[in-house]
């Protein structure tokens, strides 16, 4: 037993990639496998990922070795308060999204169901294993992996998906070069790839040009990735076009496993140090963000359609996680890396509502959503509950996150960033009470009854099958859950920032 503890975090990256071969081997012979296959492969990632969180908290760090081999030979996998909780997030939310979006599949994959849930393995493969490598090339592999698993996953959606695809491609192509030609610098600079010996080396070496020029570039396209503002017009398209199972599995991880990547990379290999002594970078990006925040915000309330509006409130919310990381501060970034994962678990919600309402409305243009309340009230309620969490009403997650963005913010002295955070709350509010008010009261009443009560047109309910609803449900309960475990999680990710940062 002990040695398949030690085992846990290669059997993390290894069981989603060797079921991406067994689903399309099951396929040819019998295509209903695919999905029980894939769902015992991904309760399994869970399982390791929560037994991985679970060791890293009671035990500290993790450090595995691939194939017990050494870097700069082999490949290790480090494991920490900060990405044992993101891992955990990660691994669940896919769990959760694949059972709840299996009727979606059969409608808009039909009989492809079998490279769908491959492409669904490949790309959490992809993103599991950027959070736990700590190899910098490595990182740049698995990345290509959740990259052209998800072109393949948001492609396969309504008429204009190819399209928005392409340009989703192009500019994820410019972010991933960015990022290797930085890493390629490090290794002319240092030798070596590997995460630890990066950070020892630098740290004696300082901030050479060439060393500068490797952040720049590393941090230019890992920015680009996670579609921070101005470099997001790619995203309202790629996810508004794609099939809601597919949007409903890269939103929640993507923007979150690079935001968590941009953090891994000021912390653990350039050293707070070297990011923040200048006191200028951090300036700019915490002004950026705040930005950020309230002018995605403003875009979202033009949309007129609800998908489209939630992607813009996850942009807004990414310029929450990169305003909160450099604010060059503990409070700052500890709410920074809480809110990768409350985010995940509030767009996870969202999204997977979303879906369950275009699996009955088809496309969620604001006119078809009229009545919702009657017609879906079960999912209408988790809406509700994803909403509040945004808006950051307690005892939500989003709530206790934001605090300590604010705190931080303030402790940092920038007032805009506060400004901002309470701004989006006032924002998201207007933008999801439009929503209720369509929902509930529209279509308006028709008459009055001989009592003057309003006469309102009678809709039956037509709620999305029980085997969408209940994930979704288990979904949006989860986000008091995490918010009453606010303080616990706070704990964990401590005891992973460094000293140096104060």
């Amino acid at each position: 037993m002990s040695a398949l503890i030690h085992q846990l975090p290669a059997l993390l990256v290894a069981i989603p990639l060797l079921s991406a071969f067994v689903v399309t081997l099951l396929t040819w012979r019998n295509r209903d496998a695919a999905f029980p296959a894939t769902v015992i492969s991904m309760s399994l990632c869970a399982a390791t990922a929560i037994a991985l969180a679970v060791q890293v908290a009671m035990h500290g760090p993790v450090l595995y070795k691939m194939g017990d081999w050494a870097p700069p030979v082999g490949i290790a996998y480090y494991i920490d308060g900060l990405n044992a909780l993101v891992l955990a997030i990660v691994s669940c939310a896919a769990l959760i999204n694949l059972i709840g979006t299996r009727p979606s599949v059969r409608l808009d994959y039909a009989g492809k169901e079998g490279s769908f849930y491959t492409l669904y393995l490949l790309c959490v493969t992809g993103h599991l294993g950027m959070v736990i490598t700590g190899d910098a090339f490595n990182l740049y592999v698995l990345l290509e992996i959740s990259a052209l698993s998800a072109y393949s996953l948001l492609g396969w959606g309504r008429a204009r998906a190819p399209l928005s695809t392409l340009n989703y491609l192009f500019i994820g192509t410019i972010g991933a070069s960015f990022y290797l030609l930085g890493v390629g610098f490090l290794y002319i600079q240092t030798g070596t790839l590997n995460m630890a010996d990066l950070a020892s080396i630098i740290g004696t070496l300082g901030a050479t040009p060439t060393i500068i020029a490797a952040f720049g570039l590393i941090l230019s396209g890992i920015l680009i990735k996670m579609a921070f503002f101005p470099a997001h017009g790619w995203l309202p398209n790629a996810y508004s076009n794609a099939g809601s199972p597919a949007a409903g599995l890269i939103a929640p991880m993507t923007t979150k496993v690079m935001v968590y990547v941009m953090i891994r990379m000021m912390l653990t290999v350039f050293s707070p140090h070297l990011v923040f002594d200048e006191g200028v970078l951090d300036e700019v990006l915490v002004i950026m963000a705040s930005a950020a925040i309230v002018i995605c915000g403003l875009m979202a309330l033009s949309s007129k359609n609800l998908t489209r509006m939630l992607t813009y409130i996850l942009i807004a919310e990414v310029g929450y996680m990169v305003g909160g990381a450099w604010l060059g501060n503990r409070i700052g970034m500890t709410g920074a890396v809480l809110h990768v994962i409350n985010d995940a678990a509030m767009t996870l919600t969202m999204f997977m509502a979303a879906g369950c309402m275009t699996y009955k409305m088809g496309r969620l243009d604001f006119t078809r959503m009229q009545g919702a309340f009657s017609r879906m009230p079960f999912t209408m309620s988790a809406f509700v509950l994803g909403a509040i969490a945004m808006i950051g009403v307690p005892p939500t997650c989003g709530f206790f996150s934001k605090w300590y963005l604010i705190l931080g913010a303030l402790q940092g002295g920038h007032i805009e960033f506060v400004v901002a955070l309470i701004l989006s709350s006032l924002i998201n509010v207007v933008l999801f009470f439009r929503i209720f008010e369509i929902g509930f009261f529209q279509p308006w009443p028709s008459g009055a009854d001989s009592h003057g009560h309003p006469i309102r047109p009678a809709i039956a309910m037509s709620e999305a099958p029980a085997s969408m609803v209940a994930p979704l449900m288990v979904s949006a309960v989860g986000l008091v859950v995490l918010g009453l475990l606010n303080s616990k999680l706070v704990a964990i990710i401590e005891t992973a920032l460094p000293a140096s940062l104060h």
